[in-house]
């Protein structure tokens, strides 16, 4: 499924609609370049699971993991690949929800039946692309 953002209450619109399918036991994986949206995707995606717009949401680039009770974020910019994952706690996140910045440092450990998103620069400094992956259309809808 492909869709256009066409702003970032477009981005926070999409991330509560997902938000509102998600369980434990889910992942969500944000992949895009440098500045495609994941963070900000990831931002509201949190706030929506939590109920609260106002929720504080630092950016796990230099913790590389956030927890949010039974939610967690990583962001894997700076991991080399899937062997550092035992030191973040991976195994027992994957009972929670897990959002993941930069997925293709999971190699193998990527989750069956993840929803991946797939971030890209739009036609204005606002816009962006989103293509979705991993549920079928029932799921999202």
């Amino acid at each position: 499924m492909r869709l256009q953002l066409v702003n970032l209450a477009a981005t926070e619109a999409l991330a509560a609609r997902i938000a509102a399918r998600l369980a434990p036991g889910d992942a969500v994986l944000l992949e895009g370049p440098l500045g495609a949206g994941k963070s900000a995707f990831a931002r509201a995606l949190l706030r929506a699971l939590a109920g609260d717009p106002a929720l504080e949401v630092p950016s796990p680039t230099f913790t590389l993991v956030q927890s949010y009770g039974d939610v967690h974020h990583f962001d894997l910019y700076r991991l080399s690949g899937p062997a550092e994952m035992g030191e973040l706690g991976w195994d027992e996140a994957r009972e929670g929800i897990v959002i993941v910045e930069w997925p293709e440092r999971l190699g193998a450990l990527a989750p069956k039946g993840a929803l991946r998103i797939c971030l890209a620069y739009g036609a204005s400094v606002d816009q962006r692309e989103a293509e979705l992956s991993g549920w079928d259309e029932a799921r999202l809808a």
